[in-house]
């Protein structure tokens, strides 16, 4: 199996480079020329991109090829004093460019919108506002230049009083969704709500590929559920991801490598909250009990670290059994 690291956002290694810098919204609406409001935002947005670009070639000089965008690279988007808003036009090299630079390196991107974009949801405002992200998240996609292999990753929702209801209103919504939207989308079990094995149901069900957060399903499984240890789901969550290709192939000999998110726990009373790096030993475990069907596979760290934790990781494994370094950011299982 070959195994590829990368991380969220925000590396802790690179300074000056966040993709995530914003103006708040009552700063907006105390400049009196909306226009020169507009225009600030837009060059704010220019440099989250400039500076996302910037990791990118840090990312390339660590062989990182894998990489979560920030969503917040454009400032108060979506917001309603910005109502009639495009900043799109005036992105749109800026886009180009870094979406240019990751097709060269083969560099795998994607998205996790923020958790009030929720599908499931009964209230008709919040489910208008979380199209209109998904419709925005896709733009950014497809103003890099970034076929479907380009995911935008979401969970089911909230239980809203009734677990089966809420499941069923996901299914509708997300099959009442554009193409373009649907085709973007991978879906990830949580750590409170739709567990593993719900999930992966609805992924099955709605044809989505499922992404498996090993963290979220040790916190959130039924003490009845089968599938107590996650790999007992892997053959499933395995088969979501079939006929995916990566970026600009088609052939079957490249197919989009399944992608799992990876944390430890922060402690144990914080169980939930993310530790500053991973726990290489429970990682290895879960790795070696899904190895002899799994090719490849991509794992997004989500630790507080960031990309120096990616680094300890590799660090970390060094040495063990079974486990040969194929570059600084992935390994050989």
């Amino acid at each position: 199996m070959i195994v590829r690291l990368g991380y969220v956002a925000m590396s802790t290694l690179v300074s000056n480079a966040s993709p995530s810098k914003t103006m708040t919204a009552t700063s907006f609406a105390k400049l009196e020329d909306r226009e020169a409001a507009v225009r600030k935002l837009e060059r704010i947005a220019a440099e989250n991109v400039h500076n996302t670009l910037r990791l990118l070639k840090h990312n390339r000089a660590y062989d990182i090829q894998l990489y979560r965008c920030s969503s917040r690279l454009i400032p108060l988007l979506g917001h309603e004093l910005l109502n009639g808003w495009d900043p799109m036009p005036a992105l749109k090299e800026s886009f180009a460019e870094l979406g240019g630079y990751a097709r060269e390196h083969r560099m795998r991107l994607s998205f996790h919108p923020d958790h009030f974009t929720v599908l499931n949801t009964p209230r008709d405002e919040v489910l208008r506002n979380s199209i209109l992200d998904l419709e925005r998240h896709t733009a950014m996609l497809e103003a890099m230049g970034l076929d479907e292999s380009a995911k935008c990753n979401i969970h089911i929702g909230g239980t809203y009083g009734s677990k089966q209801t809420a499941g069923r209103r996901f299914v509708e919504r997300f099959l009442a969704l554009p193409e373009r939207l649907r085709s973007r989308l991978t879906l990830e079990n949580d750590d409170k709500t739709f567990n593993a094995s719900e999930t992966l149901h609805i992924c099955e069900e709605v044809g989505a590929p499922m992404v498996l957060d090993v963290h979220h399903h040790n916190v959130n499984h039924p003490d009845t559920e089968a599938g107590e240890n996650a790999a007992a789901l892997w053959p499933r969550i395995l088969r979501t991801w079939e006929g995916q290709h990566e970026q600009g192939m088609e052939d079957k000999d490249k197919a989009l490598p399944p992608k799992i998110h990876v944390s430890s726990p922060k402690s144990d009373k914080e169980v939930r909250s993310h530790a500053d790096y991973i726990d290489a030993t429970e990682l290895l475990r879960f790795l070696k009990n899904i190895v002899a069907i799994t090719p490849r596979l991509d794992i997004m760290i989500e630790a507080k670290k960031k990309d120096e934790a990616l680094l300890k990781l590799m660090d970390d494994i060094r040495g063990e059994a079974g486990v040969r370094l194929l570059g600084q950011a992935s390994f050989e299982l």
